[in-house]
């Protein structure tokens, strides 16, 4: 598989991963760009010991796991922007109170989810996240059932 088709094919569900990691347009751009950029220079290394897919979005966590983590040693204001100041025009309120609710998620959690809604097959993201593929079963039933309760206290 060329760069160009990698990128056609897994671009709009890598920015999905990011949005359910830092909830900011913007950022998840960002860190999008970075993580292709990644699979760019690591395309000739790639060994097909696992999918393409599962390959980029090994990557993607990887990538937005260590943008979170460099973005908590700066001050949040600096780096974040508060949701309210990402205009309703550009995404509609249920998925942004959605997005909301997965970045309030553990690390671990917001991965699964974000990846279950990109129709990632459960033994794939058992693979990325380094579980069991029944405990991936069980982490998204629990994780569905906390998302339901948040964003019905959103709702409110």
């Amino acid at each position: 598989m060329t760069f160009e088709e990698i990128y056609t094919t897994y671009w709009q569900r890598v920015f999905r991963l990011c949005m359910g990691y830092v909830n900011d347009p913007d950022w998840a751009k960002d860190i999008c760009q970075e993580t292709f950029i990644k699979v760019w220079e690591q395309l000739p290394k790639f060994r097909n010991e696992a999918s393409v897919g599962t390959w980029v979005f090994r990557i993607a966590s990887n990538n937005c796991l260590g943008q979170i983590e460099k973005a908590q040693r700066i001050p949040k204001g600096t780096l974040l922007k508060d949701v309210a100041e990402v205009p309703q025009q550009s995404i509609d309120k249920e998925l942004d109170n959605l997005y909301k609710c997965i970045s309030e998620l553990a690390e671990t959690d917001r991965i699964i989810i974000s990846l279950e809604l990109e129709d990632v097959k459960q033994a794939e993201i058992a693979s990325i996240v380094g579980i069991s593929e029944a405990n991936v079963r069980v982490k998204i039933h629990r994780i569905k059932e906390k998302l339901t309760q948040k964003f019905n206290e959103y709702a409110q």
